[in-house]
């Protein structure tokens, strides 16, 4: 598998997902802003949508979109500790919650990141941002992951958002529960070496 990513970017999720499921993977850079790839590929003609992540299986096959990408490698591990059995209750919770961190906090970020956005807009996205970690706030009051004991890929996905925080001004730290999932999750051996194949 190749995996196409970029520095810090939510593709690294998928990167924390392939390393605890244990599987062999290529991972390749994306330049932000000549969209080439490390191995010199156009990565528009990889995944014409323009952004990361995308996974190319071992049959050619391509997947993008973060909820589609986390979902198949979490079917991968076999200790069926990243995501729980296709067609249990517990299956499509874990949609769930890719649903909801991928619409209403990744995309309630990613708007952050744009040095032309107004003062007005800046603030809205930042209410709604503590709106929804409010809600995860209250959920990891009862289990430390998002689904219960275990990792799973939902909460590679959290952590990363997590990690832009101080590049947007999002302050956690009335929010214990979440700082504390934050660092539980940092201080796994699958996000340090992430960091180490992206160099951060």
């Amino acid at each position: 598998m190749k995996l196409y990513y970029l520095a810090g970017a939510c593709s690294t999720a998928a990167m924390i997902s392939l390393l605890e499921a244990g599987q062999k993977f290529d991972a390749v850079a994306v330049d932000r802003g000549t969209k080439r790839t490390a191995d010199g590929n156009d990565f528009n003609q990889i995944n014409p949508k323009g952004y990361v992540p995308a996974l190319v299986l071992d049959n050619g096959d391509k997947l993008s979109e973060n909820v589609a990408i986390l979902t198949y490698i979490a079917s991968l591990d076999k200790s069926a500790t990243l995501g729980p059995a296709i067609g249990t209750a517990s299956y499509y919770h874990l949609l769930e919650w890719l649903a909801y961190l991928n619409s209403e906090v990744h995309k309630n970020f990613s708007p952050l990141f744009r040095p032309n956005l107004d003062d007005a807009a800046r603030a809205i996205f930042r209410e709604n941002l503590i709106k929804r970690l409010g809600y995860i706030e209250q959920q990891l009051s009862a289990a430390p992951f998002l689904m219960g004991q275990n990792f799973t890929v939902a909460d590679a996905y959290l952590y990363v958002a997590l990690s832009w925080r101080g590049h947007v001004g999002v302050d956690i730290s009335a929010l214990p529960q979440l700082t504390a999932f934050y660092e539980r999750v940092r201080a796994r051996p699958s996000v340090s070496e992430a960091y180490r194949i992206q160099g951060l």
